[in-house]
């Protein structure tokens, strides 16, 4: 704990940014780009939805189709994340008064809690080769990123700064992270060693940079910023440089996912008026809607294998 810079709970202002992906309303109308698609999105998505009352995962094709319920108890379940092979999904879900990271089978069979900490765990990323889990964590009074082995053994703290450090997601070589802090006064997007060293600024604007995503290649990094008034999907290469907008609409555009053939992204956005999941090539073009359900889906994931 910091001397003179704990706090008695994470910064909220924080995970509200994150939170803004889960909100609910009502809209039924697609919304699509001006060129017609040359190949259609293959592979599975999985997300968070609020249709049938809390928050539970989803998995769907990537093109709407077949969407299955995978978690039905009463807590909170969101923010999946697939394991390289595709096998397991790990998520947040909130059992008890703190927030955790579990464990389950693609299938949404064996769940297993990973975490138990006094302070919330959420926002689960995979390394690459599968063996660790890195999460954000509120046990120390501000929000840190942390990493673990991924049967939950030896959770260690990587980030230690006066600020909230939060959304880690492994670069695809699984030498670096990609995570936002707010250390320099307004929510960015930093990089950093595997081992929470050489930690850099990627984006510097006057809005908050959110929620990245690395391409497959890890050439570039999708993000979302309200740099230009409010939430849209932008990119940049890995490096920070020619960041360039994407989405241009009237509602909140967030969480971008990649395809495994870094063709498409895939984001959540309430443009219609309540939040759904569409999709777009990875240019930008082509933007459709894939879900139309009666509650807020969020927090897409692409399969890393088709």
């Amino acid at each position: 704990m910091r001397s003179g810079q704990a706090r008695i709970r994470p910064d909220m202002r924080v995970l509200s940014v994150l939170l803004l992906v889960l909100v609910v309303a009502t809209a039924c109308r697609s919304d699509k780009g001006d060129s017609g698609r040359d190949q259609s999105p293959t592979g599975r998505i999985e997300f968070t939805s609020s249709r049938d009352g809390d928050d539970d995962i989803y998995v769907m094709n990537a093109d709407g189709s077949d969407q299955m319920r995978l978690t039905t108890d009463f807590t909170n379940d969101s923010f999946p994340a697939w394991s390289p092979d595709c096998q397991l999904i790990a998520f947040t879900s909130n059992p008890d008064v703190f927030g955790a990271i579990f464990v389950m089978a693609s299938d949404g069979s064996g769940k297993v809690r990973l975490t138990a900490s006094i302070g919330s765990d959420a926002v689960p990323s995979w390394s690459p080769d599968g063996r660790r889990i890195a999460f954000q964590s509120g046990r120390d009074r501000s929000w840190e990123i942390y990493v673990m082995n991924a049967d939950g053994s030896d959770q260690t703290r990587l980030t230690d700064s006066p600020a909230d450090e939060v959304y880690p997601r492994w670069s695809p070589d699984g030498k670096s992270m990609a995570f936002i802090s707010d250390r320099d006064g307004n929510l960015e997007i930093y990089v950093m060693r595997a081992d929470g060293s050489a930690q850099k600024r990627l984006t510097n604007s006057r809005g908050i940079d959110t929620t990245p995503a690395w391409s497959p290649d890890g050439g570039h990094i999708a993000f979302a910023s309200d740099r230009d008034g409010n939430l849209e999907i932008y990119v940049m290469r890995a490096d920070g440089s020619t960041q360039k907008r994407l989405t241009n609409s009237q509602g909140i555009d967030t969480t971008p996912a990649w395809s495994p053939d870094g063709r498409y992204v895939a984001f959540s956005s309430d443009r219609d008026g309540d939040s759904e999941i569409y999709v777009m090539k990875a240019g930008g073009s082509d933007q459709a809607r894939l879900i139309f359900s009666s509650g807020g889906d969020a927090t897409p994931a692409w399969a890393p294998k088709n």
